[in-house]
């Protein structure tokens, strides 16, 4: 008998027992599971296992936090139970069955967008350390930038734009490629239909943003206006889920032994031709209406209480999954503004979360057994990942979640009141402000020193009120 052995055999009476469950993966973390009825899972039980860290359900998924050994309980919890194994995108695909067509939207939304994050967020580290070197006035008394100082440094500064440009300019051919591959189709095709939306031919989208003559194909009876998408999202979107849409409908039709040839030409070229006249132009002026809409709340006089609103709801999005949605928002701006004040607040948010578990672990600093899940749960929150913090403590002791969206709410107030600016999406913690454009670093870092004392100061406050700790769990003298 293994030391996993007896908590097995609990959770899987738990969770409402074998035939419940339809559907079980793991991800770093976390086990999956997809049940037939998720009112049988009985929660509470569930949570008081030794083994297990929290729980959640979210994209049709419940979701019970294991921790670093989750492989080992996943493959003994397989053989004991007698069920097939499955693959975390198998489990999505079975949970989405279980959620509205609006929740299945963000789930897809969140996958096209998860394999682009590194590459974002290095983008945004590049542009933040170009601001660094290249715009902030910090020698002979504010007059000079070290690129003017250094001819080392301007060519640091020059070479690492052609990472920057590869990454924003050329976003769109790695959307249209994870459309390609999410929607099961060839991702190959969604590279070319990428690379046709931000070809050289094409007059640059920021040319035609600032008034450039717009070239175009003449076909005698039409003329098709020659415009690039460079770091536009919605029109790469459309355009992707089109190709995927032919190429899986023709597949259907069209014999196997000529499919090769017929499938990809007959599925490409409609796909790049209806981009350029219907779903480019629509999905431009739709992106830019949300990232004006978004920039006008956030810079208007109301601007304090669309922060407020926004640093205190992220975090229960996020436990919808709803967060996803957010990510298109900052890459709009980004491509419409040169920037994100978005961002900015998530980041704050985040480390707002880990600050509520610090305050929890000096609360309990006698409960080794709690240490074991809130000290990595801190740790990884300020380096940008909730989840285990969210779920497996604040969740749990539900003031220090509430003291957390009320600081979040706080510093971004503070945020959006002093115009912080991030170059892009970045590490969503601490590490965030490399990614925050220069002038606006130390305003960004008294927004994070806000995030880091009021939750912590409120959550110990929260702690002392016995209508917001109910006293479930017992604390140690502080």
């Amino acid at each position: 008998m293994s030391k996993f052995s007896k908590d097995i055999e609990s959770l899987l009476e738990h969770i409402g027992g074998r035939d419940n469950i339809v559907n079980v993966s793991h991800c770093a973390t976390r086990l999956r599971f997809v049940l037939r009825d998720t009112s049988k899972a009985d929660i509470k039980s569930i949570e008081k296992l030794p083994s297990v860290k929290g729980s959640f359900t979210q994209g049709g998924q419940f979701q019970v936090i294991i921790g670093n050994e989750v492989s080992t309980f996943y493959n003994e919890m397989i053989k004991i139970a007698g069920i097939k194994e499955s693959t975390k995108a198998e489990t999505k695909e079975a949970g989405l069955q279980n959620v509205n067509w609006f929740q299945r939207m963000i789930g897809h939304l969140g996958e096209i967008f998860a394999p682009l994050i590194p590459a974002i967020v290095v983008g945004g580290l590049i542009l933040g350390f170009r601001n660094i070197i290249g715009d902030l006035k910090l020698f002979e008394n504010g007059t000079k930038s070290l690129t003017e100082l250094s001819q080392f440094w301007a060519g640091v500064n020059h070479f690492l734009w052609l990472i920057g440009e590869a990454i924003f300019h050329f976003l769109p051919v790695g959307i249209t490629w994870s459309v390609a591959k999410k929607m099961g189709a060839t991702q190959i095709l969604g590279i070319v239909l990428g690379i046709t939306l931000v070809s050289p031919q094409l007059l640059n989208a920021y040319g035609v943003a600032g008034g450039a003559e717009i070239p175009f194909w003449d076909f005698g009876f039409a003329q098709i206006q020659m415009i690039g998408y460079q770091a536009q999202v919605l029109p790469a979107i459309f355009a992707g889920f089109l190709l995927a849409y032919f190429e899986k409908k023709l597949r259907k039709v069209v014999p196997e032994y000529v499919s090769m040839i017929v499938v990809p030409f007959l599925s490409l070229v409609p796909t790049v031709l209806i981009a350029h006249t219907i779903l480019g132009p629509i999905g431009w002026k739709i992106g830019s209406a949300i990232s004006s809409a978004v920039y006008a709340g956030l810079t208007s006089s109301l601007g304090w209480l669309f922060a407020a609103i926004f640093g205190f709801g992220y975090a229960p999005l996020v436990i919808t999954g709803l967060h996803h949605m957010t990510n298109a928002i900052d890459l709009q701006l980004m491509s419409e503004l040169g920037g994100t004040n978005l961002w900015p607040m998530i980041a704050l948010s985040n480390i707002a979360q880990g600050s509520a578990v610090l305050a929890i672990i000096f609360l309990h600093k006698d409960n080794e057994e709690e240490k074991q899940v809130s000290i990595p749960a801190a740790i990884s929150c300020y380096l940008g990942v909730t989840e285990p913090a969210m779920f497996g403590i604040n969740l749990k002791y539900v003031y220090p979640f509430l003291a957390a969206m009320i600081g979040s709410a706080i510093a971004g107030v503070f945020s959006v009141g002093t115009n912080v600016m991030a170059n892009s999406i970045g590490v969503g913690g601490i590490p965030g402000i490399l990614s925050i454009q220069g002038k606006y670093m130390f305003k960004f870092l008294i927004a994070m020193i806000i995030a880091i004392v009021v939750p912590f100061v409120l959550t110990i406050a929260f702690s002392k009120n016995k209508k917001l700790n109910k006293g479930e769990y017992v604390e140690s003298e502080v």
